[in-house]
């Protein structure tokens, strides 16, 4: 059995899973514009621009949001376990599990920083831990 569910890797978000193989948490910077973007698209919703470049983040950022999933029981998850939405220092968010913390210390505006972990060989996602 897997131990997590694979992604689905289009030509728009490549440049993302390729990153976190080497151990890189890229995001979108729109060519025209500047705006950062997450999730990966191929235009900029700011300026329409089709033009872009990914940049490295930092890791660092903040717990916007986070829920602790009950329903349904997947096989390949400890529980309880926590999604959180991370606010990056680079100011896009995005969604990613937060490990290494008692559920009940999680708060709002808690600091995190990036890890990447691997599953199954080939699969390598970001994880958030508390910062410091």
């Amino acid at each position: 059995m897997r131990t997590r569910l694979a992604p689905t890797i289009s030509p728009d978000t490549e440049f993302f899973w390729n990153g976190l193989r080497e151990h890189r948490l890229l995001i979108q910077r729109c060519g025209g514009c500047g705006t950062l973007r997450n999730p990966p698209q191929p235009m900029c919703p700011k300026c329409r621009s089709l033009h872009w470049e990914a940049i490295e983040s930092s890791g660092r950022g903040t717990i916007y949001s986070f829920v602790m999933p009950h329903q349904p029981k997947f096989p390949f998850f400890d529980y309880p376990y926590i999604v959180a939405l991370i606010e990056l220092a680079e100011g896009v968010r995005l969604v990613s599990n937060l490990t290494d913390i008692d559920p009940a210390e999680v708060r709002t505006g808690m600091p995190v920083q990036v890890y990447f972990q691997q599953f199954d060989g080939e699969l390598v996602l970001h994880q958030f831990r508390p910062a410091g």
